[in-house]
């Protein structure tokens, strides 16, 4: 028997994973090429980008981006957006070094007060959006501004310094002595994602609710709750991006985050899920997280100042919405 004959009547778990594979390459297509042409021109350029020590280092410095990324993506998929999420990672990361320098409070408490604050900020997110008419860019707009003025508030405005080895880990530490935590991290939240997005009922009636709202209104589907769970998920990842972050730092920063949603939404449209909502990809959006990874790697081996970086995160948003809006009028 070869890996990818049927086993028992039942196909064997290498022709699915194969199978697998084969259907993620034909969805992606296009964007892998982007990623290789993309790869290709830098390392020509700079032949360090190819070097193991600085792919590990932009796998690293994207996992952040793609925990914020992987929950946009079933956000804009309901039809929604999150613009919270680089605020909420700035007074989660205060929050977290807040109760451990100021209040003694254990790492491991500390971590799980400033997941709830992170997920707390979603939920409200969620229950906003989903009981008043109000459109989710002025709820998250607005959060944003509540979200980082708390950061701002409780910080009195400076770094938050937390010198402890085990909350350093977090963000800092390797597994096995080669595995970057914060990659582990990102491997376990793109299961949970792809799971959800593809294996259980919640994430059909994600696509359902961006689809057709009416119909899956009809359908007995409730749509509250469904914008509740993804906007706590969206603010819980941003609590995960935001701990990481001032471990990294061994900080709570209340300008933390800055622009972060940028980034996660470049991230979401590179992939090509549909800003108008009902279609999208969690393994596209990770491709894009990479590209655009990538991208502000190849830039700052080039000595191309940060300034300049926005410039071009900014176009390449522009030509990937522009092309979603030409697919969807050929569609």
């Amino acid at each position: 028997m070869t890996p990818l004959t049927y086993e028992n009547g039942k196909e064997s778990i290498w022709f699915k994973m194969s199978h697998a594979v084969t259907n993620f390459i034909r969805e992606n297509m296009g964007i892998l090429i982007g990623l290789i042409v993309l790869c290709s021109f830098i390392s020509i350029i700079n032949p360090d980008f190819l070097s193991t020590n600085n792919l590990m280092n932009v796998l690293r410095q994207t996992s952040t981006n793609m925990y914020l990324a992987i929950a946009m993506t079933m956000v804009i998929i309901l039809g929604g957006i999150d613009l919270s999420v680089g605020s909420i990672i700035a007074v989660t990361g205060v929050v977290t070094t807040l109760l451990i320098a100021m209040l003694g409070f254990p790492v491991w408490a500390a971590v799980v007060a400033g997941l709830l604050v992170g997920m707390l900020f979603g939920a409200f997110n969620g229950y906003v959006v989903a009981t008043t008419i109000i459109p989710p860019f002025i709820v998250t707009l607005a959060t944003m501004n509540i979200a980082r003025g708390a950061a701002y508030v409780f910080s009195d405005g400076k770094p938050v310094r937390v010198m402890s080895d085990s909350f350093n880990n977090i963000g800092s530490g390797y597994i096995g002595g080669f595995l970057p935590a914060p990659v582990l991290y990102l491997i376990i939240i793109l299961i949970i994602a792809y799971v959800i997005m593809n294996k259980t009922k919640l994430g059909r009636y994600m696509y359902a609710v961006g689809g057709n709202p009416e119909a899956a209104k009809f359908a007995g589907i409730n749509i509250k709750k469904i914008k509740i769970i993804a906007y706590s998920f969206s603010g819980l990842m941003a609590g995960v991006a935001g701990i990481v972050l001032s471990s990294r730092m061994f900080s709570g920063q209340p300008t933390a985050g800055d622009m972060a949603e940028l980034d996660a939404i470049a991230a979401v449209v590179l992939g090509g899920t549909s800003m108008t909502g009902g279609s999208g990809k969690i393994g596209g959006t990770v491709i894009g997280a990479l590209i655009i990874g990538v991208l502000s790697n190849g830039l700052n081996l080039m000595g191309v100042s940060s300034f300049w970086q926005y410039i071009v995160k900014g176009i390449v948003i522009l030509i990937a919405v522009y092309a979603d809006v030409i697919k969807k009028r050929k569609q």
